[in-house]
């Protein structure tokens, strides 16, 4: 799924953002819109990560949920 898909198909995926990352208010799922940048900074801000650790985090979910 690319950018664009994910950002369209949001409203469904944030549903998976928020099993995977139950920290993440829904005020938070909300503002990332689908963004990937701003996904990755809302882990590592959240759960303590380095950019990298959020970012492979990230990646391992998109490549889990298919998106």
């Amino acid at each position: 799924m690319n950018k664009h898909q994910i950002k369209g198909n949001w409203k469904i995926l944030k549903g998976k953002a928020k099993e995977r990352w139950g920290e993440l208010t829904d005020d938070e799922l909300d503002q990332i819109d689908g963004e990937t940048d701003q996904l990755v900074g809302a882990v590592q801000k959240r759960y303590g990560k380095s950019v990298e650790e959020a970012r492979k985090d990230v990646d391992h979910w998109r490549s889990d949920c298919g998106c």
